[in-house]
């Protein structure tokens, strides 16, 4: 399926403004499972656009453990074109450790994460170059057009927006970064969906662009199923938690740690009047006041620990901060 017009008349527009090293200073980067109906078409178009828009940066195919021989395909596709590197994992390890293999194999500054089903074109590529151009660490994209997982997609969305107060609407489509930024993050399996909510909330400018949805081509869908979205909804709470808490764990512990104690203390008190003053003996507030004292303090103290423990991590990034060249790189 050729690319809308309005697209490429906009992507050569956006072409014309980049500087040469904007062009050449990109990796894009094409996390690719078991995706060998697409090998062929993925390639043409690669080519195509990088031709039509005269553009330099490489093009890193990431084959995730493929059993369908997606990565002899690509490489039989792209031979002779050195623009066009596969790299391969033993097993599947999904996009994000696809995203930071990438990003561990080349120097380029930027980096533009694209998906090897094509629902996304490259003609939207220089569109991205030229607003990481302008001066915006992270670029994404909107996506527009039919989408199966739509009502999914949009309540995801819309609960990030509120939790995490990004400015953008759709963290889970095409998108394009500094490279620099991954040593900033450490992202968790599957994490790559919040790369944009943990850079913003490390001070990194974002905007978003409106980029077309099309049809998959072929091949299924890697993301789809009930316990794709369970996993994806407590993947949100573990990066909020992380976000709110990870710094100042004693707000969270030691918060409720001390309204179990308070709470403890008005039982008692009620049941110290029942019976001293009321003449009526209710043992069952007793042990209401022992269970929440006892929890209440054993919060408390997990608290502390953890604050003891979120002070080291502190101090370890101060010391990779200080001294970049020990932590190995991304």
């Amino acid at each position: 399926m050729p690319s809308d017009p309005s697209v490429r008349s906009d992507a050569h527009a956006a072409a014309q403004e980049l500087s040469p090293a904007t062009r050449r200073d990109f990796a894009l980067v094409v996390p690719a499972f078991n995706e060998a109906p697409m090998a062929e078409a993925l390639v043409a178009e690669l080519r195509r656009a990088w031709q039509e828009y005269g553009l330099e940066g490489e093009i890193l195919v990431v084959d995730d453990g493929s059993s369908d021989g997606t990565a002899e395909l690509i490489e039989r596709e792209s031979a002779g074109w050195n623009r066009l590197r596969v790299l391969r994992h033993r097993t599947n390890e999904g996009k994000t450790s696809a995203l930071l293999t990438a990003a561990g194999r080349t120097e380029r500054e930027w980096l533009i994460l694209f998906d090897a089903d094509l629902q996304h074109m490259p003609d939207e590529i220089p569109r991205f170059l030229a607003e990481l151009q302008d001066g915006w660490d992270i670029v994404t994209g909107r996506k527009i057009g039919a989408y199966d997982k739509a009502v999914v997609s949009s309540v995801y969305n819309r609960v990030s927006r509120r939790v995490f107060k990004v400015p953008v609407s759709d963290l889970n489509s095409m998108k394009a970064f500094r490279r620099s930024i991954l040593g900033e993050i450490h992202l968790r399996r599957d994490w790559h969906r919040f790369f944009v909510v943990l850079a913003h909330a490390r001070g990194w400018s974002v905007t978003e662009i409106d980029i077309t949805l099309y049809p998959r081509r072929a091949g299924v869908s890697k993301y789809q199923g009930p316990l794709r979205i369970f996993s994806g909804f407590l993947d949100l709470t573990s990066v909020g938690f992380m976000l709110m808490f990870s710094h100042k764990p004693l707000l969270l512990f030691g918060g409720a740690g001390a309204a179990l104690i308070a709470a403890g203390v008005l039982v008692g008190l009620l049941a110290f009047w029942l019976r001293f003053v009321e003449g009526l003996g209710f043992r069952p507030l007793l042990y209401l006041v022992i269970l929440l004292e006892t929890v209440g303090f054993l919060l408390l103290g997990i608290g502390l620990l953890a604050e003891l423990i979120a002070q080291l991590r502190a101090e370890l990034e101060a010391l990779k901060n200080r001294f970049p060249d020990s932590s190995g790189g991304n």
